[in-house]
């Protein structure tokens, strides 16, 4: 399964799913692979951190594009792939598009990404591969924790209405947690089992496991 995570808007927190989602398979599959896209190499970076702490498990991350296509040729590759992206390398990203398998997209709740996603979407269209069965999920993203703010279920109602993405029911939302575990090389489960922050993405990852 190759799973590109993607947005064209930046600030959406590509990289901290990709990441997660990565240190969550790799528990199950010591053969995950990552790769990097996007040349601020975030993925590349936080990947670094984690190996030189010694963290396990690892796992190989790559920003070869052509070692990516070559992997979602075989077809006796059973490896789980997760690919961070972003418009930053426009020829990168319509690349992946055309090779995976679901594209998973993290949309912050504002009017600004709903707009960014709808031109994401059109990109993705122009790019898939039609003999492919790729699925393309959205979720919002970053969403406020306080209950008196609007603005999360205004986009969550929006992205419903989004032709050629199927939404996600979670939420992640905006918590310290996220950055702090990502800077120490850490999936967000692994610095805090217990916590809002792993609940969340322990249900994305299983949601996601589960299609």
């Amino acid at each position: 399964m190759l799973t590109v995570v993607g947005n064209l808007k930046g600030g959406t927190g590509k990289s901290t799913v990709a990441f997660n989602l990565a240190v969550w398979l790799a528990y199950d599959n010591n053969d995950v692979r990552a790769f990097d896209l996007d040349p601020q190499c975030t993925l590349l970076d936080v990947c670094e951190v984690r190996q030189e702490d010694g963290f396990e498990p690892i796992f190989d991350v790559s920003a070869d594009l052509d070692e990516l296509v070559k992997l979602a040729a075989d077809k006796n590759c059973q490896q789980p792939v997760i690919v961070d992206m972003s418009a930053s390398n426009m020829p990168a990203m319509e690349k992946a598009i055309s090779i995976a398998d679901r594209i998973l997209i993290p949309v912050q709740p504002s009017q600004a990404d709903i707009w960014s996603t709808q031109r994401f979407l059109k990109i993705i269209t122009r790019n898939l591969d039609k003999n492919r069965n790729t699925e393309v999920l959205g979720f919002i993203n970053r969403a406020d924790t306080h209950r008196g703010v609007r603005e999360t279920e205004e986009a969550e109602q929006a992205l419903q209405m989004l032709q050629g993405i199927k939404e996600l029911d979670i939420r992640l939302y905006q918590r310290t947690a996220y950055r702090r575990s990502f800077s120490e090389g850490l999936g967000v489960f692994e610095l805090d089992p217990m916590g809002k922050a792993s609940k969340e993405m322990k249900k994305l990852a299983t949601m996601l496991g589960e299609r």
